[in-house]
């Protein structure tokens, strides 16, 4: 097995052959998070192209030597007992490239649990987090992967209710293979139900829109920060997302406005790679919450995602709290409501290949944070 860069093309059409992989995983991510120099790489079997990454390199301050990352990656065949002829050539690349350390996140799902499950535990008192509660699937070949990577070196980062520093490790996903809109609306509590009928019935109006809605939506997700206490995104990377994302596939990004005699009352984007869909970002108006634009919106997008061939509809990160006092947990309780299920990822992992300059480097971000 070697490894050698690929260009943009022929990443993607590695990526096309699949049935999917993560969005961060598209050569278009690159354009996207420009303060990171972007490499493709490919995995070759003799001359035939067998798996793929999008790495980002983040320089040190000063320094020629970078920090090799990759979101939700790489895609190559995790269930691989040698998995070590995957991640050694990779390793030997991304050194050669100047990188001190590597930091990935394998697409691998090691837990899942229903959303029955979890809407017990939460009412549970004893049961403070998703990891407490016995998963209703576990993959035993994933946690053999846990063991090979801390074998070849690998370091796993630590999170706090389920957050790095980089992506997500407990994620929030609802199955459509198999399933048509009606058993889908079934799955649903009574809930989401009724609050779908009720934004029908109040006359909420669900559009697509183009590049020059971003700043509508911007300012509708500004509000949003503003209220739930997180810092916002400027304008401009969503600009760029947009550039970058619909000049790959016409249909990668899509923006999603609901209005209510006029009102713009939701906004959100939904990514889809494949089979794989995406519920990237999300904002409501404080004003007119009653018309439940976000339940309507999030409706539409599932169906739109059906209709394209999804089996996966994904809304992305939650914490693993159950604690019904910590604030978090109402993230959790809304996205239960669709039916889906709590996934467990590996989580990020970390390879030092120089110790000293890694060391220092964690130890800053650390600071930082």
């Amino acid at each position: 097995m070697t490894v050698r860069p690929i260009d943009a093309s022929e990443h993607l059409d590695f990526v096309r052959g699949r049935s999917s992989v993560s969005f961060l995983q598209t050569p278009a991510w690159a354009a996207v998070k420009a303060e990171w120099r972007g490499e493709s790489i490919g995995w070759f079997d003799g001359t035939t192209i067998v798996g793929s990454a999008l790495v980002l390199y983040r320089q040190l301050p000063k320094l020629k030597r970078y920090l090799a990352y990759l979101p939700e990656g790489p895609d190559i065949d995790w269930t691989d007992a040698d998995l070590a002829r995957w991640l050694t050539p990779m390793a030997a690349h991304l050194k050669a490239q100047g990188a001190f350390g590597i930091r990935m996140g394998p697409p691998v799902v090691t837990r899942r649990w229903h959303a029955g499950t979890i809407k017990q535990a939460i009412a549970d008192p004893v049961l403070g987090s998703l990891s407490e509660v016995p998963a209703d699937e576990l993959d035993d070949t994933a946690i053999g992967v846990v063991a090979t990577l801390e074998q070849l070196g690998w370091n796993e980062i630590p999170t706090t209710g389920g957050f790095s520093a980089g992506q997500p490790k407990f994620n929030f996903q609802l199955p459509l293979a198999g399933r048509d809109e009606d058993a889908v609306l079934a799955g649903m509590n009574q809930l989401w139900r009724r609050n779908i009928k009720k934004a029908a019935k109040a006359g909420v109006e669900i559009t697509t829109g183009t590049r020059d809605d971003l700043a509508e939506f911007h300012a509708v997700y500004a509000e949003t920060a503003e209220r739930d206490h997180f810092t916002p995104r400027p304008l401009p990377y969503f600009e760029r997302m947009w550039d970058a994302m619909t000049a790959e596939e016409p249909d990668r990004v899509v923006l999603y406005l609901a209005h209510h005699e006029g009102d713009l009352v939701a906004a959100t984007t939904m990514v889809r790679v494949g089979t794989h869909a995406w519920y990237s970002y999300g904002a409501s108006t404080t004003a007119k919450r009653d018309v439940r634009g976000s339940n309507a919106i999030q409706w539409q997008m599932i169906r739109d995602a059906m209709a394209a061939g999804a089996t996966t509809y994904d809304m992305r990160g939650i914490t693993e709290t159950l604690d019904s006092d910590d604030s978090h947990v109402g993230l959790i309780q809304f996205k239960v409501g669709t039916g889906g299920e709590a996934v467990e990822y590996l989580g990020e992992w970390d390879l030092p290949l120089n110790r000293a300059l890694h060391r220092g480097f964690t130890t800053y971000m650390r600071r930082r944070g």
